[in-house]
């Protein structure tokens, strides 16, 4: 780097101002906008991170009622996910999971948040629908919930063999680095007969959102 010295205490370093006093340098205080923003930066939200929707215990083996399970599988073999259980022929059920997320220190406030789900069924597809749904709440310092639904994007399909990436667009322009959002998962599927498994699954969760730092 380019240096010049003017006098025996200040050096200018291509443009920026160094001072030096006793022998140490004094550099400016980095501010948050000077750093380059890295957009959807991944914060991972792993299946054993969630919990029963309306008790906060931790989810079942086994999906039942309207609650979805957490599965290891074999190992070696399968890998840990959320689970809505073997749906043929068990008509439309819905069912859920929920964690508290936090928005990560990096963030770069009111700018891109989404919550991204690896999502797909097992074997065999749903002979009507299977769709899944994210809804998100902030969380106020006094424990209330503040405002609407930030999810911005409706339900999607997940009806296929096929795991693939359902990206839910969360509004932003109120969040700022270290807020908490109350997050909900619905797992909705119909089957009327279907001989074989029918059995959608979450295999990944993601927190994506624009960070400096």
């Amino acid at each position: 780097m380019a240096s010049q010295n003017i006098e025996g205490d200040l050096r200018i370093l291509d443009g920026d101002i160094v001072l030096l006093s006793d022998g140490k340098r004094l550099l400016p205080d980095i501010q948050r906008d000077w750093i380059e923003q890295t957009t959807l930066a991944k914060f991972n939200l792993p299946p054993h991170t969630w919990g029963v929707w309306d008790s906060g215990q931790p989810l079942p083996a086994t999906a039942a009622s309207d609650d979805l399970g957490y599965e290891v599988g074999t190992f070696g073999t399968d890998a840990p996910r959320l689970t809505a259980g073997d749906l043929k022929a068990a008509g439309a059920t819905t069912r859920r999971c929920r964690r508290t997320v936090d928005i990560p220190a990096e963030y770069d406030s009111g700018q891109t948040v989404q919550i991204r789900l690896a999502a797909g069924m097992l074997t065999t597809i749903a002979d009507t629908s299977c769709t899944v749904d994210v809804e998100a709440y902030k969380i106020g310092r006094d424990g209330l919930k503040t405002g609407s639904d930030l999810v911005s994007t409706a339900a999607m399909t997940m009806n296929s063999t096929v795991v693939g990436d359902k990206t839910f667009e969360v509004t932003a322009g109120a969040l700022t680095p270290g807020d908490k959002l109350d997050v909900r998962i619905s797992i909705t599927c119909t089957d009327a007969a279907t001989g074989t498994v029918v059995k959608p699954i979450i295999a990944d969760l993601d927190l994506l959102c624009d960070i400096r730092g």
